[in-house]
């Protein structure tokens, strides 16, 4: 009951700023199931592809792609799907398919970087219609010193909500976009195996 009381002396700022810290952790929630489920299942999954492909065994790195490569796993699967194709080049897939899962493992980031800027200034906003509402209190309450400082301190738990929530969008970004980066590299190593490897049997045909 504590919390809600101090939340309701922050005034109808707290509304989005709690809104906001609500989103933070959906988002926080949904993006670290979905990078689980990005991530390369096999800890050297680089090395079976790298060692599949020197082989020339297209249908063994089909299957390891299928059941442990993540996303590097689908940007490979997608290159390997048009292979038979003599008039689609190889390198534009691969990097057509890179793009899109980059894009795809960087959605909703954005949003917390929105959150990160917006929450401070609600809670600003919430201080200073709280102060607006504190000065008023001299035309009611001349000689109570007390009355314009309390209603001043109230007025400051917006700003501190703010922060708060500040901080906590700003870390769940940077955890998140680590987690991402971390993937799209995967992405990138792996598929510049493929296309060294596909420019190389190119050059011996």
């Amino acid at each position: 009951m504590e919390i809600f009381e101090l939340l309701a002396k922050g005034g109808l700022a707290m509304i989005p700023i709690v809104l906001a810290s609500l989103i933070s952790v959906m988002i926080a929630l949904e993006r670290f199931s979905y990078y689980r489920g990005q991530a390369a299942k096999s800890a050297d999954f680089s090395g079976e592809v790298n060692a599949a492909l020197a082989a020339e065994n297209y249908d063994r790195v089909s299957e390891i792609c299928r059941t442990a490569g993540g996303a590097a796993g689908e940007v490979l699967l997608a290159a390997l799907a048009e292979r038979a194709h003599t008039n689609v080049r190889q390198e534009e897939v691969v990097q057509a398919s890179a793009k899109k899962k980059a894009l795809e493992l960087r959605r909703y980031l954005e949003y917390l970087s929105v959150i990160v800027t917006m929450a401070p200034l609600l809670g600003l906003l919430g201080t200073v219609i709280g102060m607006i509402g504190s000065f008023s209190v001299l035309s009611v309450a001349e000689g109570e010193p007390f009355a314009i400082t309390g209603g001043v301190g109230e007025a400051l738990v917006a700003t501190a909500s703010g922060l708060l929530v500040a901080i906590l969008a700003l870390s769940l970004h940077a955890y998140l976009s680590h987690r991402a980066n971390g993937i799209i590299a995967d992405v990138e190593y792996t598929a510049t195996m493929y296309l060294a490897h596909v420019g190389g049997e190119r050059r011996e045909a």
